[in-house]
């Protein structure tokens, strides 16, 4: 397994492509080349079409190495996902700190499946290795789990959820009129009525 395979030197991308080729590679010090037999899987989170048309990945080998492609997409789009991998990672360090008592609270899965995670994968097994080394309370809660407000920001900025956005765009346009929604509607190009149905919808604080 080689991971971050976009990673390769050009130089070396050259000889793993030999190695592919003729199934021979040269151990350092020997003379005569050595058959191998070997099942090769990569990953990388770079896009190689990019880095092909950059001249800095050598399509004949991506072309070798892709015969069969999956494409896993983010951890923020499949949350789904989060609770049945982080059980996994909290048992996996649960072992390894000695701490097999250790209890969750239901609520953490909540919180870890509505974060960004900007890291993906190798991010959500930090941020649970971190909790469960420093917890000493005996249950991880939410509050073991802590993150950046520029990652909360973000996710709110790049949010597909309709609702969500116009909730968002109304908190604005109410923040920018300091709280006047006359003005605020205007500048939403909606009615002061309608202003007044979506701010109970969203249950949203008037400023």
């Amino acid at each position: 397994f080689l991971d971050e395979i976009g990673n390769l030197p050009i130089q070396l991308q050259v000889k793993m492509l030999g190695a592919l080729q003729q199934k021979m590679v040269h151990r350092l010090g020997e003379t005569r080349p050595r058959m191998i037999d070997f099942r090769l899987i990569s990953a990388t989170n770079a896009s190689i079409d990019d880095m092909i048309t950059q001249k800095s990945f050598r399509e004949d080998l991506y072309y070798r190495l892709r015969t069969v492609e999956i494409n896993l997409p983010p951890l923020r789009e499949r949350p789904e996902d989060i609770p049945e991998l982080a059980s996994s990672f909290i048992d996996q360090f649960r072992k390894k700190y000695n701490k097999s008592g250790l209890r969750v609270d239901p609520a953490v899965f909540k919180k870890l499946s509505r974060h960004y995670w900007p890291g993906n994968i190798r991010e959500l097994q930090h941020q649970v290795e971190k909790a469960v080394i420093l917890n000493d309370s005996g249950t991880l809660a939410e509050s073991d789990f802590i993150f950046s407000r520029v990652t909360d920001m973000r996710k709110r900025a790049e949010t597909l959820n309709l609702e969500e956005n116009e909730k968002q765009l109304i908190l604005k346009a109410i923040k920018k009129f300091d709280g006047n929604l006359t003005k605020a509607a205007s500048e939403l190009g909606i009615n002061r009525s309608t202003l007044y149905e979506k701010i109970k919808k969203y249950e949203i604080r008037q400023i």
